[in-house]
This record gives C-alpha cells, structure tokens and sequence, in this order.
C-alpha cells in the first residue's frame, strides 16, 4: 500500500501555507477574511435555499477554505519549473490569457485542479503570468532586464530536489510534503531589499509599473490572495467601513439573480518600504494588495462570445475605471440582453450545468414505463434537477482591470493584440487545457451518471 500524501492533500497544505503567510505579511488580508466570513454566514441566513444549493452540490464546505492568488514569473524556465512544482499539488495549467490587449505586458494561464472531486476538496488556483519581455520597447533596457532575471534563481534547492523526487517516484510520504509545502512557500514571500539600483527601477518603472514589479525582486511575491464571497456587493460596501479602500468598481458582469462568471473587487495596493541594491537607498513600490471575488456559472463558448461582446460595448461608451455608479449603470443596461434565468440560459446554451437525480422514486416510476431516456422530459417533471457548474477561472479584462487599479490607477499603457498561446505553450513546455473543454465534460459526465441509473431501472 503506498504511503504517498495525495496531491489534493499537498494542495491543500499549501493554501493553508500561503494563507498564513500572507496574513502575517499584509494584515489588511485577515481583515478580508473575516468581512468575507461575516458577509458569507449573513447572505446563507437570509438565503436557505441558497445554502441547500449549495449543500446539494458539494460547494459549502469549500466556500471557506477556497482561494485564488496571483504571481508574475520573469523568464520562460521559471514558468516550467513553476509548472512542475504546481503539478505535485494537482495543479495544471488551464487556459490562455493574453493581456496586453488591456495594457499590461504580460500572457498568463491558471494553475489549478481539474476534476469535480479535486475541486470540491480545495480549489486553490494560481494565476500566473509571465513577463512580455519583447514588448519593453527600449532594446537596452529590454536586454539589462533579461540579464537581471537570468541571475535569480526564485526557487530552494529543496523544493528542486523533492519536485524530482516526486516525479521520479510517484509520490510524496507525510513529511517530505510538509517539508516540500515549507520550502515551495519560500518562493512567494516578500522581499523587501531590490535586486537593482534606484535608477535602474525608475527606468524599469517608466516602461511599465508591472515590469518593475517582476524585475526588480529576487522571487515572484505572491501579489494577492483572494477568498470568495456570496455577495461580491455587500462585500464591496462593508470594506471602507472597516478602513479597507476599496477600488471604485467591481470587475466582471453586473449584479443578477443568477451569477454568471467571476466577479472581483479590492483594496488599493500598498506602499511598502524597499531598499535598492547598491547604495542601499530607500524607496518605496506598490505591487501587493487584497482581492474578494464572487463566482457564477460557467458560459459555453455561445454564452462567452455574448458575454465578451456586451463587455466590449459597455468599453466602448467610456473609461470601465471611471467611477462606480455610471460605469454600473452602463453595465447593467447593456447586460439586460443576457438572459438572467436559468431555464433561459439552459435552453439557449449559453452556461454550463451539472445534472442530478432528484426525486429517485419517480425516476423507478420512469424509468419502469419502458419509456427511452429523455432529459428535457425529466426536468420538466422535476424528477431531475440542473445546477449551474461553477466558474473556476478568470477573465483577461477583469485581470487586468485589477492589476491597473493597483498599480498605480491611472497608468494605462497601449499595446497592440499580441496574444501568442504557441509561445506560451512552449515556455511553459506543456499545453494549456482548453477551460471551455473541461466544463463540457464536466456537463456530459453528469448527463450520463443520470442515463446510466434510468437505464438500470429500466425492465430488462
């Protein structure tokens, strides 16, 4: 019998590590914490029939422990690395994210659990993006800040050492994987002495606040970690009055009675204190900050292409940063063309849905009539139930929105389409799996455990 800690186990180790770390780190977070918790145990009050929702399709319990952070790698073999690192937790590699079409250098993709029973234990999920080098503008300073990251090495000799252990062997025993959680934690804690001069910063930070942010340190600090709430509004209203600045608006789709994708708020960046390399001058960066998010349905490709074309028209009227209410106002009307019921939603094929048996006594009432398997019938005579799949990854332009808020709010560099997943794929020395796939599955899955127990009950 093998000794191996399971990697949903390891997985979630490191997102109680990465948790503890960032609350003694940045205090603001623990704040977010238990304004999230207050939030989330008033909204299941007022809502019992949210809360069964949510009993009923194995959701409640990971509501607490979920999380999402977000790192910014500097060079192709620190992504590979990273990839296999992640890989130990059960952690892959899901989608593409180019976001220099919204300003800021870099393409990215999403670590994170892919079965239902993987995500239903601990649903941690990096975003992970990798520095755009080629789009610095300037060649020399473009080849200084390859040269600076070429020296760093961001992650422990041990943390190496039992990657490859588990890789070669299968597996890790109880103690290696706390001691592989310790030393991986490393790679994401603060650092606040800069690996480059005062002046060299300054250059790096006129090119792009980001770029600083990824060249000047000597590991990819965890920017954010971000727990999910309930009520992403309320959340939003409560932060100024438990002295959290809140950005002006939330990113993602509008309010609805049925959430649709990810929703996401947070507090401003901090100013923290750095010392530069050298002269050992003082200065000071912003980088870190606290995010909340609320999650809805996942959207099938229709549904995303409505989505992103509302989005795109709520842009195009003016500035998605300017402030809350007009900007909300905006969305909300335009996104009244997208359906807010779920039947509606269902039957355009616009999201996702998970299907379940709900009354097992009238599907033996079916099923012995002799009759052939018909889902449509089955939720019309709710002997089957269909549940929205929950949305476990990220939008570019919400990313991106985050990122410019918090990096100093008004910079918003141009930059051109520059999406280039081949390239990615190959730093990364893997594919992305396509997250649009993994939801379909997830859907016929269900589907099909329904057919498969219609069928034993039907005569022979």
């Amino acid at each position: 019998m093998s000794s191996f800690v399971n990697s949903d186990q390891i997985r979630d180790l490191f997102s109680q590590s990465m948790s503890a770390m960032y609350r003694q780190e940045v205090p603001q977070y623990g704040t977010l914490l238990e304004l999230v918790a207050d939030i989330n145990r008033a909204t299941l009050e007022r809502n019992p029939e949210l809360r069964q929702q949510l009993q009923e399709a194995g959701e409640l319990d990971r509501i607490d422990v979920e999380r999402h952070g977000a790192i910014r790698l500097g060079t192709p073999e620190e992504l590979a690395t990273m990839r296999r690192v992640f890989r130990v937790m059960g952690m892959h590699p899901v989608g593409y994210y180019d976001l220099s079409v919204a300003g800021v250098p870099v393409h990215a993709t999403a670590f994170r659990p892919v079965d239902d029973a993987a995500l239903r234990i601990n649903p941690f999920r990096v975003f992970t993006s990798l520095l755009r080098l080629e789009l610095i503008a300037d060649p020399a300073l473009r080849a200084q800040a390859q040269e600076i990251l070429a020296q760093r090495r961001i992650f422990t000799p041990r943390a190496l050492e039992l990657t490859r252990q588990c890789e070669l062997e299968g597996g890790l025993d109880a103690e290696q994987a706390a001691e592989f959680v310790h030393e991986t934690t490393q790679t994401f804690r603060w650092h606040s002495e800069a690996t480059v001069s005062h002046d060299t910063h300054q250059l790096l930070l006129a090119a792009h606040r980001l770029i600083a942010d990824v060249v000047s340190f000597k590991g990819p600090h965890i920017n954010h970690l971000t727990p999910r709430t309930l009520d992403i509004d309320a959340a939003q209203a409560e932060m100024p009055r438990r002295g959290v600045a809140a950005k002006d608006v939330v990113e993602g789709p509008p309010r609805r009675r049925h959430p649709i994708l990810l929703r996401q708020t947070s507090f401003k960046a901090l100013e923290e204190a750095i010392v530069f390399a050298g002269d050992g001058a003082a200065g000071a960066h912003t980088a870190r900050f606290g995010e909340i998010e609320q999650r809805g349905a996942a959207l099938t490709a229709a549904g995303r292409a409505l989505y992103d074309r509302l989005l795109g028209q709520v842009r195009s009227m003016g500035n998605a940063g300017s402030t809350g209410n007009d900007y909300e106002a905006r969305l909300t009307a335009v996104f009244a063309e997208f359906p807010d019921d779920l039947e509606a939603m269902r039957d355009q094929q616009l999201a996702f849905f998970r299907y379940a048996v709900r009354d097992p006594a009238a599907l033996a009432r079916a099923a012995a009539s002799g009759a052939g398997f018909d889902l449509a019938a089955l939720l019309r005579e709710h002997i089957v139930q269909a549940r929205p799949i929950i949305y476990e990854d990220f939008l570019p332009v919400s990313a991106a929105g985050i990122f410019q808020s918090n990096l100093g709010g008004a910079e918003q560099k141009s930059y051109a389409s520059n999406a280039a997943k081949e390239l990615f794929e190959a730093a990364l020395q893997a594919p992305v799996a396509d997250e649009i796939a993994l939801y379909a599955q997830s859907q016929q899955a269900s589907i099909d455990a329904v057919r498969s127990a219609y069928e034993a009950l039907q005569p022979a």
